[in-house]
């Protein structure tokens, strides 16, 4: 679903448990955003709007277990991030809930003419890993980034995918 006012209290509650700091993929946070305030919210949201990037948040019976984004090829970290980017709360994580969301986003992408997708993951996210692997991801480079190590993945649209 996409990102609601009305969903607010239970994004912060997942926004939190991620703790201070740490990078929560899908969100499309950047390091100026505020939102923890109500008005920062508002900012936050109203710039989501503006940019290029299609995002949604992971959500069951009201709670809200991640974010998962699609950046259009034309956007600049396509090259850095990959196309598409996501992150599950660390309580809902290795439940399949990665994996879902990956593949309804895939198949938005297959229904408007993607033939592929690339994504990008830190080299030692064994969860990552296997959600793209599930999906049909393929590694095609191991990039060191300073001290990170990334893979990144093609990941082909249309064809049958495992799990």
């Amino acid at each position: 679903m996409q990102p609601s006012p009305e969903l607010r209290d239970a994004w912060l509650e997942a926004h939190h448990e991620w703790g201070p700091g740490l990078h929560e993929d899908g969100f499309g946070i950047g390091p100026a955003d505020d939102v923890e305030s109500a008005d920062g919210f508002r900012a936050w949201r109203e710039r989501l709007r503006h940019d290029p990037t299609s995002l949604w948040w992971i959500v069951d019976a009201g709670t809200v277990l991640g974010g998962i984004a699609l950046r259009c090829a034309e956007d600049e970290r396509v090259p850095r991030l990959g196309h598409v980017g996501y992150g599950v709360r660390p309580s809902a994580r290795g439940r399949g809930v990665g994996a879902w969301a990956l593949r309804e986003v895939l198949a938005f992408a297959e229904e408007h003419g993607w033939g592929s997708v690339t994504a990008v993951c830190h080299d030692d996210n064994a969860g990552s890993i296997a959600t793209l692997e599930r999906v049909g991801g393929i590694i095609v480079a191991r990039d060191d980034r300073g001290a990170v190590r990334l893979r990144r993945y093609a990941i082909p649209l249309g064809n049958p995918t495992v799990g």
